[in-house]
């Protein structure tokens, strides 16, 4: 990938190969977010995982202490008294049956989240060659399949996260914007690294986390060490 003068300088003021503190790792993140608009701080972290056999999948969800700093838009699927409910709740959107075709056919994705009722999920089914592929789909997992359709919007709202392995066996989720305070970020950075270490996979063998990095979203990444950010020393 082909990197801007701006990038290349800012790269040349710390070495890459160092393993940071996650304070010291967050106070250079954020140095290194140089654009005109706020830009939001992801980790991304290299796992030990073989994802192409399911024991050894991880997706989960954690709640942000300090949010991430997005408004976050919420469709719900649901019927009944769940209408109502998901409406009082704070849902962005809330339907059924009548949403399929907007969606499949008119190409209408004004939603970052989709929860969804159990007894909804045979519709919502019907949507998973559209909504997987953007990593839509509601999942019993990340909480998203429920029929506490108050608690799944309003932990969403609050700062809910999913993470999942991608195909390179990595996990990338935001934990803010560069503008947050270093401590909301570390706060956030932990609140994540917690949630992950819980979800090992139990068959897993070997070096579960092999490295844990910060970028800001135009600027070059910092590594984290890997033995502070799974909590098992203090930063």
């Amino acid at each position: 990938m082909k990197r801007g003068k701006k990038y290349k300088e800012l790269a040349k003021t710390y070495d890459k190969t160092t393993q940071f503190g996650v304070e010291e790792a967050v106070a250079q993140v954020k140095k290194n977010a140089t654009a005109k608009f706020d830009e939001t701080v992801e980790v991304h972290i290299r796992t030990g995982c073989d994802g192409r056999h399911a024991e050894q999948q991880i997706r989960g969800a954690v709640v942000l202490p300090h949010g991430t700093g997005k408004t976050v838009r919420v469709l719900v699927f649901a019927k009944g008294t769940k209408v109502d409910e998901a409406e009082a709740a704070g849902a962005d959107y809330v339907g059924g049956e009548e949403l399929i075709p907007k969606i499949q056919n008119d190409g209408w994705f004004e939603f970052d989240v989709v929860v969804a009722t159990p007894d909804m999920m045979g519709v919502v089914g019907r949507l998973g060659r559209v909504l997987g592929p953007k990593g839509l789909m509601p999942n019993p997992k990340a909480g998203t399949v429920t029929m506490d359709v108050t608690k799944a919007i309003e932990d969403i709202k609050a700062g809910k996260i999913e993470y999942r392995l991608d195909k390179a066996n990595i996990i990338h989720v935001p934990i803010g914007k560069a503008s947050f305070s270093d401590s909301d970020l570390a706060d956030n950075f932990r609140a994540l690294m917690e949630a992950i270490v819980k979800a090992r996979p139990s068959s897993v063998k070997g070096q579960f986390l092999k490295s844990v990095t910060l970028a800001p979203t135009m600027g070059p990444g910092v590594r984290v060490n890997v033995a502070r950010a799974q909590g098992v020393e203090k930063a």
